[in-house]
């Protein structure tokens, strides 16, 4: 059966998707395993974030110069790599060399992927495609950890190692005999644009400033609304329905995205993205029913959802030709660096005003988001732009 290359695309990022949200997982349950405190665990996940920050940027750059399927297979040998030391050599040590190795692999992957998807189809085609390229990863961030639950309680850690090991291996062969058709990269010798040139572009610093939003608001709703439903006494399972809300929308928003950018335009959909979530975290500190809570996570979903496919778009569309990877990796360098940033200062508000001012500063931070993207769409419409 023959395969188009999108959907070729579209499998090998499920397969990076899943097999990253599984290793995390299972790193850290074998971590706990092993008697690990509560920091090690953290500085265990905080070394798999470490790497896409580091070397995001540099896949980029090397996806541009040599194309997608070296460095997709790269990835996948060193992810594979890494998940197989704690099959070989069980102990804490392996679990650390592992997240490194798997985040560099996820690193170099993603971004590969990502570019592909765009290189993929025609401008007009990206709505969609980036729409669909989201889904996939959502599915697979819901089967990861699945697959790797389930391995651990049925054949123990080290096997699961193992098999994630294998699921990560994949791409290899795939790559291998179907590779070939994918995109080349645009070789250009003496490539020296640094990426203090990119940064001076007006447009690509605002695609990355509002990417950024994006992820931190997410990532904090996601982090401090437990908190908050923990503070309402509210049960475990209603706290995991409100969660659950916003993954729905986003899932549903994302169904329609390609509709609404084809009504207006990438960033008017973006910009009332961030309004809503500006009202959804006005809203959240007001009420202290799960009904309430899931309402509003839903809404915030239908809101923030569609941001990161939206900003994947962006960022491909506003970058310099032939420096697409480059910009891809420099947008998930910015994303992980705010998910470092960010929740150091939001805590240090929270630990020292308590809640409130916690959403309120994020329903401030989202509106910022859509100011600049209300702004840059306001700016694409003049004539001399």
């Amino acid at each position: 059966m023959k395969v188009s290359p999108i959907n070729f695309a579209f499998a090998l990022a499920f397969i990076n998707f899943a097999g990253a949200q599984a290793g995390r997982v299972l790193l850290a349950l074998y971590a706990l395993r092993l008697d690990a405190d509560p920091f090690a665990v953290g500085v265990l996940a905080a070394t798999f974030s470490a790497f896409p920050m580091m070397f995001a940027w540099i896949a980029g750059r090397l996806a541009d110069r040599f194309g997608s399927r070296w460095l997709l297979m790269a990835g996948a040998v060193g992810s594979s790599c890494g998940l197989l030391m704690p099959f070989l050599w069980p102990g804490l040590p392996a679990l650390y060399a592992a997240a490194a190795m798997l985040g560099l692999g996820f690193s170099f992957y993603t971004v590969s992927v990502q570019n592909l998807v765009g290189m993929l189809g025609k401008p007009e085609e990206h709505g969609r495609q980036f729409g669909n390229f989201a889904m996939v990863a959502a599915v697979a961030s819901f089967i990861g950890p699945l697959i790797s639950g389930f391995s651990i309680d049925h054949m123990g850690f080290g096997t699961a190692c193992l098999i994630l090991a294998l699921i990560a291996f994949t791409p290899v062969p795939m790559l291998a005999v179907r590779g070939g058709a994918l995109p080349r990269g645009k070789r250009r010798e003496g490539l020296a644009e640094s990426v203090g040139g990119m940064l001076a572009t007006p447009n690509v610093r605002r695609v990355l400033v509002t990417s950024s939003l994006v992820q931190l608001g997410i990532d904090l709703f996601q982090f401090y609304l437990p908190i908050y439903g923990y503070a309402i006494k509210l049960s475990a399972s209603e706290i995991g329905v409100v969660l659950a809300m916003f993954a729905a929308a986003s899932f549903v928003v994302r169904l329609i995205m390609p509709r609404l950018i084809a009504r207006s335009s990438e960033e008017t959909v973006l910009s009332y993205a961030f309004y809503i979530g500006t009202a959804s975290f006005i809203l959240i500190p007001l009420f202290k029913s799960a009904v309430a809570l899931s309402v509003i996570a839903f809404l915030f979903g239908l809101g923030l959802g569609c941001g990161p496919p939206i900003t994947m778009m962006l960022t491909y569309a506003q970058s310099p030709a032939g420096r697409s990877g480059e910009a891809l990796g420099l947008r998930l360098t910015v994303n992980h660096l705010a998910r470092v940033v960010g929740p150091l200062v939001f805590g240090s508000i929270g630990s020292a005003f308590g809640l409130f001012p916690v959403f309120w500063g994020n329903a401030l931070m989202m509106a910022t988001g859509g100011f600049l993207s209300w702004r840059g769409e306001k700016r694409r419409r003049q004539p001399h732009e």
